[in-house]
């Protein structure tokens, strides 16, 4: 009899644990396909930050302008933070309704996660500045190099690119969610690039570089036994017309197409 009674607790003992565990574990089992989507929306972050950082290589005061501020936002919220189908096509602005909204980003009351386009911004640097030229975080990698200046090397160090996301609070009249629906999140990520390439118009500059400064190529001094040294090699080699070193020569190096070679324009 005592058998019995005992058997009958332990069967009693064991539902109450796993209603015990139930009620901590089903809420957040609910929640898993909310953090899904909270991981999706912070890739989508960092692939933005990405081709910001990216744009910038391109679009800069080294080698033109800085691409407007509010157009690169424009961008980065038409093409990562709507709806995957959107195409690609310059000045293509996303409008806060649902046709441009990304259908995975929604809580379980079917309210978008981001809920304006304005909640995604980008920021420059380290404070996340709204500046650009804010963006330059300075270093020490150019002080080996003491040409650096007379080549024209920049080195203003690494240069970083901020995408921040405010997103929408979950529903708060859902029990099972709660005290997840007020944690007012918000996702940031980041890309440091080294912005700062050699960059030239074209190979004349190359040349204005490399010989403006006597310090890195003595074109004057090279080009006096220039003569010389070409008729000296041309009496050894003869009679297979070698050339000399063409020393001091630069222009001799341009790397440009004949203009035989270019096809003209239909």
């Amino acid at each position: 009899m005592t058998r019995h009674v005992v058997r009958r607790a332990q069967r009693g003992q064991a539902l109450t644990e796993f209603l015990v565990v139930a009620l901590a574990l089903v809420p957040l089992f609910l929640l898993v396909p909310m953090i899904a989507k909270y991981q999706d929306i912070r890739h989508s972050a960092q692939l933005a930050s990405r081709y910001a950082a990216f744009d910038a290589m391109a679009r800069n005061d080294a080698v033109s302008s800085w691409k407007p501020s509010h157009q690169l936002a424009d961008e980065v919220r038409r093409r990562f933070f709507s709806h995957p189908d959107a195409p690609i096509k310059t000045h293509d602005v996303a409008g806060d309704f649902k046709a441009h909204q990304n259908p995975f980003w929604r809580d379980p009351g079917g309210g978008a996660l981001v809920r304006r386009f304005a909640d995604v911004s980008i920021g420059f640097g380290s404070d996340n500045s709204a500046n650009q030229i804010a963006g330059f975080e300075s270093a020490s990698d150019g002080m080996p190099y003491t040409l650096r200046e007379p080549l024209g090397l920049p080195a203003r160090g690494v240069y970083t690119v901020n995408v921040s996301v405010v997103l929408a609070n979950l529903p708060a009249d859902v029990r099972s969610l709660q005290p997840f629906d007020g944690l007012d999140l918000s996702l940031r990520r980041a890309t440091s690039v080294l912005l700062d390439p050699w960059v030239a118009q074209g190979p004349t500059q190359v040349e204005a570089r490399i010989g403006g400064d006597p310090r890195i190529y003595p074109v004057a001094t090279l080009r006096e036994p220039a003569d010389f040294v070409d008729a000296a090699v041309s009496v050894i080699e003869a009679p297979g017309g070698l050339r000399g070193p063409r020393l001091g020569q630069l222009e001799f190096w341009r790397d440009v197409v004949p203009d035989d070679r270019l096809e003209g324009e239909d």
